[in-house]
């Protein structure tokens, strides 16, 4: 599972398109209507910390996790700048640990698709029953076979700015169902030059059904998904799966 190193510096920059707001109040929403309105929530690949503070600000008590420390440095910042009291801690999904449990655990922006092997998505699972509360709620996204296959795969995407650039090439491998993302980035110094740097990382393709399957083997109870962002089942041409499990005994 990599993690964003020199990416993390300009990661807000390119992720300025992303509706934070509006994925916020619909991942309230859902939490909402399984009864967790405030209490100690878990962000699960939090990155940068910007969906953390959001949730922060509705009156949750956030810890953040995630294994990039670039990442997190900049999640401390818009801490002290809110100054919520946000608990954030430089740990692996695949082995992370708590003090003691909390009401709800969630995991969007395809954090999970960096979890290529099965076993250790189960282990991601069966952590996080085992940190929720009796009964409590994880919600969690996942991009489908379908958007590697037929939207990201074998594409290049680039974005061209005065501060950064990068070029991001995608190559799916159906065999392995696995996406390979070759990142370049370009970022401007102060000395008015840029400097490249290059990171590559993988996602696997998942499918709603083996998702199901992999939540049964952790422990956790699946409830119900969503094509994201709305209440609608998921279709063979969605792109992004909200699903909804439920802590089932540990």
């Amino acid at each position: 599972m990599e993690a964003y190193t020199s990416f993390a510096a300009v990661y807000d920059t390119f992720m300025d398109n992303i509706p934070y707001e509006e994925w916020m109040g619909y991942l309230k929403e859902l939490f909402w209507e399984y009864g967790i309105e405030n209490g100690l929530m878990l962000d699960l690949g939090c990155g940068t910390g910007t969906l953390t503070e959001l949730m922060a600000a509705e009156g949750y008590d956030m810890i953040g996790i995630d294994n990039a420390e670039e990442m997190l440095e900049i999640a401390q910042e818009k801490k002290r700048a809110s100054g919520h009291d946000i608990l954030y801690l430089l740990q692996d999904m695949r082995e992370f640990e708590l003090y003691g449990t909390v009401k709800g655990v969630y995991s969007i922006c395809d954090s999970l698709n960096y979890i290529t092997e099965e076993a250790e998505l189960i282990q991601v699972f069966s952590l996080v029953n085992n940190y929720l509360d009796p009964g409590g709620i994880f919600i969690f996204d996942f991009n489908t076979t379908y958007k590697y296959r037929e939207i990201l795969g074998e594409r290049t995407i680039a974005e061209n700015r005065e501060e950064c650039s990068f070029i991001w090439e995608n190559y799916y491998y159906e065999d392995e169902k696995i996406n390979e993302y070759d990142l370049s980035l370009f970022i401007k110094e102060d000395s008015g030059l840029y400097r490249k740097y290059e990171e590559t990382h993988f996602q696997k393709a998942y499918e709603l059904e083996g998702m199901k399957q992999l939540l049964e083997k952790s422990g956790l109870q699946f409830v119900t998904a969503y094509d994201a962002f709305t209440k609608e089942a998921p279709s063979d041409t969605s792109e992004r799966i909200y699903v909804i499990a439920r802590e089932h005994g540990k």
